[in-house]
């Protein structure tokens, strides 16, 4: 059943309208009838507070990392097409927001973003009201809530991973709850049924040298985008056709730098090191994640 990702500034009220949304669910699970698909369902929250973690954690990089794999791993853990879960955090990072909406469309079943549209001046009051309050588990420190406000990177509705977006402002009373379920379960109560893509259908790594060709041909695939870009020096945008793949790779108005390329195929790699895809379709795949990801 769906994933719901909660993202907003630090102390933006996000935990308040993720246990409305929760609410809410539950309420419509039990006023369902016993012989309904809807009554087999379970609601799982999963934020900071039911992981365990300390918000200190932002304070540095690696310790954010790390409490960013728990949260995906404990999201994976449950996610499936009887649970409804709720990831209720910052969950500012497109690239992370994607992660979890392939693995939904993995398992087919469907997803959707509620951004907690809370103005930042109004966050850093509540912010500091929370670090102030000594019986609260407190707010964030000064130095790392700027800087996740600095770093954080704004659901956009456009975007097939943060779609369908819903918005919820800190004058509304709950979130959109009702349109939100209809988009999700539907009115019916039966399950709506993503169909899985490329970038989303998984094999077991199998195939020998599996490793090599995935190092090989993405490497391959960054170094014909920086010929393409060297050759077509201050046009900006275009398509580069790879051999054997129908879709074409998007380029930016703004020209690519390495550095940003390879972060990009660090991550790709990172994602399919053991869940891989067959070598046969490394490159169709690979080529759908840049232009999902930042060659847009």
């Amino acid at each position: 059943m769906p994933l719901i990702l909660v993202s907003g500034y630090p102390s933006a009220g996000k935990t308040t309208r993720a246990l409305q949304l929760k609410e809410y669910c539950d309420s419509k699970i039990a006023a369902a009838g016993a012989d309904a698909r809807v009554a087999r369902l379970k609601v799982h929250l999963i934020n900071d507070q039911t992981l365990g973690v300390s918000r200190s954690v932002y304070h540095t990089a690696r310790a954010e990392k790390d409490a960013r794999a728990e949260e995906y791993s404990a999201v994976k853990r449950v996610l499936s097409r009887d649970d409804i879960v709720i990831a209720d955090g910052l969950n500012y990072i497109k690239g992370f927001r994607y992660q979890l909406y392939c693995e939904a469309k993995a398992l087919q079943t469907p997803s959707c973003v509620l951004h907690v549209g809370t103005p930042a001046d109004r966050c850093r009051e509540n912010n500091k009201k929370l670090l102030a309050d000594t019986d609260n588990d407190g707010g964030y420190e000064e130095e790392d809530f700027e800087n996740l406000i600095f770093r954080y990177e704004e659901p956009n509705g456009m975007t097939r991973w943060d779609s369908p977006l819903f918005i919820v402002v800190q004058e509304d009373e709950t979130p959109p709850c009702e349109q939100m379920w209809e988009a999700l379960v539907g009115s019916d109560g039966k399950t709506k049924v993503v169909k899985s893509n490329l970038a989303t259908v998984l094999k077991p790594a199998t195939e020998q040298n599996y490793l090599y060709e995935l190092d090989k041909t993405t490497s391959d695939i960054l170094a014909q985008i920086m010929t393409y870009q060297k050759d077509h020096e201050g046009e900006g945008g275009g398509e580069i056709k790879v051999q054997d793949v129908e879709k074409p790779i998007e380029l930016p108005a703004a020209p690519m730098t390495l550095p940003q390329l390879q972060r990009i195929r660090r991550q790709f790699i990172a994602m399919n090191r053991q869940h891989s895809l067959s070598k046969a379709r490394v490159k169709e795949v690979f080529v759908d994640y840049l232009n999902s990801e930042s060659l847009r």
